[in-house]
């Protein structure tokens, strides 16, 4: 496995902000404390996503060098692959984990997409470096047709993971933010992973910043 960092995993996404803005956002979060960044897009082409992903990461590599946190492509193996993207997070009807692995070869990172059980135990087998489950709580920035899993079945989901790949890191989705965050870390999350709290902030850079505070202590409070 990759070494994957998902304290604060800021999704990019044109349904929560502009396009134009997704460039800028990723600087800031990434000025900010984000650990890990996806370009998700439901609804472009792939030559949008893919002039997109370059933008984005053009704007990280200006502001950062190579010392910006790796920026992966949701869904789209050929667009991570065409854009020099870090890598791709894969949901449940995406390309299989291990035909991703294949095209994208073994140095990049390979996120999945965890909603209940039968999906845990199938990472056994699949060549992934983080999972991110979820949905959490209710969001507003997916459609989703399945019931927010809470708290507990985080947990319990963080467990059956943990038990099959004691060194996967296992992550948390939707609706998470500064109020419920502490929670979402003490139920067994390693990190979380967002959009509203930081790209709909007043100050994007400074929302990251206070949320990658507030996950490392909480996880400092786990220890």
């Amino acid at each position: 496995m990759n070494p994957v960092d998902h304290r604060l995993y800021v999704l990019l996404d044109p349904v929560a902000v502009d396009r134009n803005r997704l460039p800028g956002l990723a600087v800031q979060s990434a000025v900010g404390g984000a650990t890990l960044l996806q370009y998700r897009d439901k609804q472009a082409d792939g030559g949008v996503m893919v002039a997109t992903t370059r933008a984005i990461l053009g704007a990280l590599r200006e502001a950062m060098g190579d010392r910006h946190p790796p920026l992966l492509v949701n869904d789209r193996v050929d667009v991570a692959q065409v854009s020099g993207a870090q890598g791709v997070h894969l949901g449940q009807s995406d390309l299989s984990p291990l035909d991703a692995r294949s095209i994208l070869g073994p140095t990049a990172i390979i996120g999945r997409t965890i909603k209940h059980q039968g999906h845990a135990k199938a990472l056994k087998e699949e060549p992934v470096d983080y999972a991110t489950c979820g949905g959490v709580f209710g969001t507003v920035h997916k459609d989703n047709p399945d019931a927010p899993i809470g708290l507990n079945g985080l947990s319990e989901l963080r467990q059956l993971i943990k038990s099959l790949k004691p060194d996967l890191v296992v992550g948390a989705i939707a609706g998470i933010d500064a109020d419920n965050l502490a929670d979402v870390i003490a139920h067994g999350a390693d990190g979380i992973a967002l959009i509203g709290a930081v790209l709909k902030a007043e100050d994007p850079q400074q929302a990251a910043r206070h949320l990658r505070r507030a996950v490392d202590l909480a996880l400092e409070k786990r220890r």
